[in-house]
């Protein structure tokens, strides 16, 4: 970390939460967030699901909400950028606080409850976005929607021609009873009503589907069915998890979807077992618990062709993505690779 920027993170852990998050984006639209511009190397360079990516670390939905800090994310060193959740209306998610850093942990526990400002600016903001980058939109319904499954086919209606790529979130634990429509069923006309309105864009875009951390075998096994039958391009494992398991923090009891450090074990199983449960018939992108190099290359080697991060950025500061990407390229030729996607789920079997 900069040292400046570890004067500045000093300072944000001196405030809400929620506060220190609103401050970094403000950064990033100001210009003093760390901008490496694109980092690249023979190594890094790959294609997933169809999108060029300089470098596959990547920033997770739920960061940058409302899109409103496309320029300085363009040029923060990640390989690509996932915005959002958008819903087809604005709303203002969940009582505060709603977000909670539990510093023993290294860990956040939030349960904000898809707080945007709704598909319509955010669609406005996407349509002015940077030409440098790649961008995604993460899907999202309405809390009092008549109709959930409907909702995620708006947004991306109503956004789609703006985006390299958009992912079905049916995993949030912020939303009551958003993962029913994870169930096999439920899961299978949702996508299929999505992917019925991506083929109608005039530019068809990769669609994702992220799904949660706390899953059983069976469920497992017939989401990885329906993904691969339903024609989703990828597949995001995973949201955060409703587990506490070995935590320490006083704030662990806190309700909402736990992320970070100690998410990684449960999150890159679960990637594991879902390569397997696909065989290698679309590609995987791993987030839960990445806080270094060595964590994102580990995703890779369980199955994961792109990574994505975002709660480590709260404890490592925003420079720490490209120290990722940087140690990645390094790690990558230490084990002779001489391109990421040969490393990809070299390990996988460590998992299971």
């Amino acid at each position: 970390m900069r040292t400046i920027e570890q004067v500045g993170m000093r300072a944000l852990r001196s405030v809400d939460p929620e506060v220190s998050h609103t401050l970094a984006i403000k950064a990033l639209q100001m210009g003093v967030a760390n901008a490496p511009g694109e980092i690249t190397s023979s190594r890094l360079r790959t294609n997933v699901a169809g999108l060029d990516l300089p470098n596959p670390i990547g920033i997770a939905a739920g960061f940058d909400k409302n899109a409103t800090a496309l320029k300085g994310l363009s040029v923060s060193g990640f390989g690509f950028i996932e915005v959002g959740a958008a819903t087809p209306r604005a709303q203002p998610g969940n009582p505060k606080p709603r977000l909670f850093r539990l510093m023993e942990d290294q860990a956040a526990i939030n349960r904000f409850g898809f707080n945007n400002d709704g598909m319509e600016p955010i669609a406005a903001r996407l349509a002015n976005r940077p030409k440098q980058g790649v961008f995604g939109l993460n899907l999202g319904a309405n809390k009092d929607s008549d109709d959930r499954a409907a909702d995620f086919a708006k947004v991306l209606a109503h956004c789609g021609a703006h985006l390299d790529f958009a992912t079905v979130n049916v995993s949030s634990p912020n939303t009551e009873k958003l993962r029913d429509l994870q169930g096999k069923a439920a899961l299978s006309a949702l996508l299929a009503g999505v992917m019925q309105t991506r083929d109608g864009l005039d530019r068809k875009i990769p669609i994702f589907l992220k799904i949660a951390p706390d899953l059983t075998d069976q469920e497992l096994a017939e989401i990885a069915e329906v993904a691969v039958q339903s024609g989703v391009d990828a597949v995001i494992a995973t949201n955060t998890t409703l587990s506490r398991d070995g935590l320490k923090d006083p704030q662990q009891s806190e309700a909402g979807g736990l992320s970070g450090k100690p998410l990684f074990e449960k999150s890159t199983r679960v990637l594991a077992r879902l390569s397997q449960l696909t065989e290698g018939k679309m590609p995987l992108i791993g987030v839960g618990g990445v806080t270094s190099a060595e964590t994102a290359y580990a995703k890779i080697c369980a199955g994961a062709s792109a990574v994505q991060v975002y709660t480590a950025l709260v404890f490592g500061g925003f420079s720490l993505g490209e120290d990722i990407v940087r140690g990645l390229d390094t790690l990558l030729e230490r084990d002779g690779f001489a391109n990421v996607d040969d490393a990809v789920g070299t390990k996988s079997g460590d998992w299971l």
